[in-house]
């Protein structure tokens, strides 16, 4: 699977805002749309403009303008998987979303265990996240959570990481799982990358920062998707509206290098 990400310009209400949501979700449109065309799988909608993020839940009209841009991308993008992903770590806001828009599935950075992070410590709560989505009978919407995820570290000693894969998939039931670097656009160790894949089963596992072009034959050895966002900038700096030119040349690179043919 090939996700692209949509970075949301400053939302209303964030420190650097400039635009209205409806000009927002114009802009998330208009990278829909060319995501859509270059042939994505799904794409994910996610506030990277609201920096410095709150660790937990965000403000009201932080979820208003998500919800109008999510809006937005289904209208521009009706025949492609939709994602929501409420930065840092607001999985309520996000199934809320979700559910509201069709979305197929949210990423929540932190699902289980505890991190520290520059919002300060994250802690996850799979057992509220997964009995919100059976009360909004949204138990379709799948839960897509990282292990080790990026601009963090654990709380605690580090365990290793097959064991925070088991505690995700079984324990936390996360439908997929998802690999980062130690920051964003910042690439996955391929090591770390097998021993996932391998903890994880059947669960699907996506690489969810730093692929490139280049590096796609080795990552899908071990993936079975792909989460691609700062790649599909100009100059690859993340914030930037998605290159159709990039998109399209990502698009073809993923589907030869992860194609039955090419991973036998």
């Amino acid at each position: 699977m090939l996700v692209g990400v949509i970075h949301l310009p400053p939302l209303p209400g964030s420190p650097r805002a400039a635009l209205s949501a409806l000009e927002c979700a114009r802009s998330a449109a208009i990278d829909a749309r060319a995501l859509a065309d270059a042939g994505y799988d799904a794409i994910i909608v996610e506030n990277f403009g609201d920096v410095p993020f709150f660790a937990g839940r965000v403000p009201a009209v932080t979820v208003a303008a998500m919800t109008a841009c999510a809006l937005a991308v289904r209208e521009a993008a009706p025949g492609v998987a939709l994602g929501v992903n409420v930065l840092r770590n607001d999985a309520e806001a996000a199934l809320s979303i979700a559910a509201c828009t069709g979305a197929r599935f949210v990423r929540v950075n932190v699902l289980t265990g505890a991190r520290v992070t520059d919002q300060g410590v994250i802690e996850g709560d799979a057992a509220a996240v997964l009995r919100l989505r059976r009360a909004l009978g949204a138990e379709a919407v799948e839960v897509w959570a990282d292990v080790d995820v990026k601009h963090s570290s654990p709380l605690g000693p580090p365990r290793p990481i097959t064991q925070e894969v088991e505690d995700t998939t079984r324990r936390a039931m996360a439908s997929a799982v998802l690999v980062t670097g130690e920051g964003t656009g910042k690439g996955v160790d391929v090591d770390k990358l097998a021993a996932v894949k391998r903890a994880a089963g059947a669960t699907p596992v996506l690489v969810a920062s730093g692929a490139t072009i280049a590096s796609l034959p080795a990552l899908a050895r071990h993936a079975t998707g792909v989460v691609v966002g700062s790649a599909l900038r100009a100059g690859g700096v993340p914030g930037n509206a998605v290159d159709a030119t990039l998109a399209i040349a990502f698009a073809d690179a993923f589907r030869e290098a992860f194609s039955p043919r090419s991973r036998a």
